[in-house]
């Protein structure tokens, strides 16, 4: 009679991080989280500026002013998001660390 063979399980890939690693990216979403919550706020006090706008040129200073503070923090976002990353996965090795 044929025996069933159990199904092979691959693992999950967040068994497979080290302590260290599952640290820097709950750092990196963290970080993330952060700065979207900043920016959702950023967006509803756009929101209400917008709404109390009195003419076209009050309109296009609010839009003006939205957009480059956006893009500034969505640089300075992206800046520190690599620069956390980059720190966390880089590794220092040592003259007799390898093995031979």
């Amino acid at each position: 009679m044929a025996t069933k063979k159990k199904p092979e399980t691959t693992p999950n890939p967040m068994t497979v991080f080290n302590p260290a690693a599952a640290a820097a990216w709950q750092e990196v979403m963290a970080e993330s989280v952060r700065f979207m919550t900043d920016r959702l706020q950023k967006d509803r006090e756009t929101q209400k500026a917008l709404l109390a706008c009195k003419s076209p040129a009050d309109l296009m200073k609010v839009q003006t002013q939205f957009y480059q503070d956006a893009l500034a923090d969505y640089s300075a976002q992206a800046t520190r998001v690599l620069s956390m990353m980059s720190g966390k996965s880089a590794t220092k090795r040592g003259y007799d660390d390898v093995p031979l």
